[in-house]
């Protein structure tokens, strides 16, 4: 088992779902093995416009031939680890490559850098991790999330850094923990909608600047809804509870649909924002994603 590195376009050809399943051809097949049973990080090559760098973090469960393609492999993604980075890592900062074992012994960067899948340092990927799930600036709980208002422990630079065991061991602990995983998903859902529920376009900052908005998994976690972007939308209190009790749901189109169900719909319509569409992010990955609008139609929405 080893960490790892998967180049992942949002625009690829290949048959990637990369909180589902990885494609990659049979050349890369005894990187892609030694990685089973461990974490790997995507990373979007700097030639891709608008690049998101090395963007999330998954952990690798098996690996099966693809049965749709001769001559192709599916690293399956254990359910429920993918997780993306509040911040997107560049392949270079202020101090030069974040990722050191792409660099050459006269320290330059290598051929290593262009291979689709490569193995990782356990160095290299604490130091991505690290700043990929950054908290710069906590935000203040709502009275019901009291006690998880510290920022991820263990990934800190200040002082003395502990043995490279336990930096794994931190590492695996908080991507792998409920409380930090919701926190950071609402962060990066509600850094993509701006802190503007996507029903009523309302942007609300309480007294204390906490945003009076919820970031809600269309397809929930107890459903194997993933930790991903597209599963997310922000949403307020109202909005919130409509969603998830089926009142309301959204076309693949993202028009707002109102259910028949509902006792009020005149009230209901009288919420929404004046566009009748859900107000989401410009770039289509942070989008809602219609397999998991059509499963919250399927599973939630009262037809």
């Amino acid at each position: 088992m080893g960490f790892g590195v998967f180049i992942h376009r949002s625009d690829s050809i290949y048959d990637d779902s990369p909180a589902e399943q990885y494609q990659f051809p049979g050349q890369y097949l005894g990187r892609v093995q030694a990685c089973v049973g461990d974490w790997i990080i995507y990373y979007e090559p700097r030639k891709v416009a608008a690049t998101r760098g090395y963007f999330a973090v998954a952990k690798v469960e098996r690996i099966i031939p693809d049965p749709k393609a001769p001559g192709m492999y599916l690293a399956l993604i254990e359910h429920g680890s993918y997780l993306d980075f509040i911040n997107p890592v560049p392949f270079s900062g202020p101090d030069g490559v974040i990722e050191r074992g792409v660099l050459n012994e006269e320290g330059r960067i290598s051929g290593r850098a262009q291979a689709a899948v490569r193995p990782m340092s356990a160095a290299d990927f604490n130091r991505i991790v690290s700043i990929g799930i950054d908290e710069h600036e906590p935000e203040l709980p709502r009275l019901d999330e009291s006690g998880v208002t510290h920022a991820v422990d263990g990934f800190a630079d200040e002082g003395q850094a502990p043995f490279m065991f336990e930096q794994e061991r931190d590492r695996v602990m908080q991507l792998s923990s409920r409380i930090v995983r919701n926190r950071l998903f609402r962060r990066l859902v509600l850094h993509a909608y701006d802190k503007r529920c996507a029903i009523t376009g309302l942007k609300l900052i309480n007294g204390g600047g906490r945003a009076e908005v919820d970031a809600a998994h269309i397809r929930p976690v107890e459903a194997s809804g993933p930790d991903i972007l597209s599963n997310g939308i922000a949403l307020s209190g109202t909005a919130h509870w409509m969603f998830d009790r089926g009142l309301i749901g959204l076309s693949d189109d993202l028009d707002i649909l109102i259910s028949r169900q509902a006792n009020d719909p005149g009230s209901i319509q009288g919420l929404l924002n004046k566009t009748g569409k859900a107000i989401v992010p410009s770039r289509v990955f942070e989008r809602p994603h219609p397999q998991f609008l059509r499963w919250h139609r399927e599973n939630c929405f009262k037809q």
